[in-house]
């Protein structure tokens, strides 16, 4: 997944941007509301965490424009203002969740994962496909029950087709997905890394998942 995280404290921005690259997520992160913009216009995001006061604009404006501009993106806000009041203003102006500071990442990283699963309509953190099974909390892949040892590009690119199943993904939807602003390479790497997958993934078994689309990208899809 690709996050973007907004928050003006610029040690808890950094401490969150590793702790999320840790667990494999694509991460671009920024200080004020303004910013927040300039990324939502050059990249499609799965989550975005948003402080509410923030310098230029506040996480409460930034995410009314968001709204306004019909940008369902899913947005938690992850602030010090715990008051009912805020609660409520945030949710009801469109938040799908509120975390108050101070907070363990494990619980952030736990709502980060339930408003992804949601948004993709899937109601656990385990997708399914034609005997391969992709635990997104362990990290874990395997296939008829035999493990999958992946690297963490390789993972981070099988869970973008497998998220989007049945969905054809062009090489520059699946690097949006994968890197973030600081990755310079260009999307042939798209094609090597999928090599990589099908050699580990569909090598050995009639029934094969990863499929190209010429002239488009790939899909993740089960053949009868």
């Amino acid at each position: 997944m690709r996050l973007l995280i907004a928050e003006d404290e610029k040690s808890l921005n950094r401490i969150l941007v590793k702790q999320f690259e840790k667990l494999g997520y694509s991460v671009d992160s920024c200080f004020d509301g303004e910013e927040v913009f300039d990324y939502l216009a050059g990249a499609d995001y799965d989550v975005v965490i948003l402080d509410v006061m923030m310098p230029k604009k506040s996480g409460f404006e930034v995410l009314q424009r968001m709204r306004s501009e019909k940008n369902d993106v899913p947005v938690l806000f992850l602030t010090a203002r715990g008051d009912v009041d805020d609660k409520f203003y945030g949710l009801d102006s469109g938040a799908n969740d509120y975390l108050v500071k101070p907070f363990e990442f494990k619980e952030l990283a736990a709502r980060v994962r339930a408003m992804a699963r949601k948004a993709s309509g899937n109601t656990t953190n385990i997708f399914e496909l034609g005997g391969l099974k992709v635990d997104f909390k362990a990290h874990t892949v395997t296939r008829d029950r035999k493990n999958i040892e992946l690297s963490s590009r390789e993972y981070a690119i099988l869970e973008c087709l497998i998220r989007n199943a049945g969905s054809v993904m062009s090489r520059e939807k699946i690097e949006n997905s994968v890197w973030n602003y600081d990755y310079s390479g260009g999307t042939n790497v798209i094609d090597v890394y999928i090599r990589y997958l099908r050699k580990k993934i569909d090598d050995g078994f009639d029934n094969k998942l990863i499929h190209t689309v010429r002239g488009v990208g790939y899909v993740m899809r089960e053949e009868k």
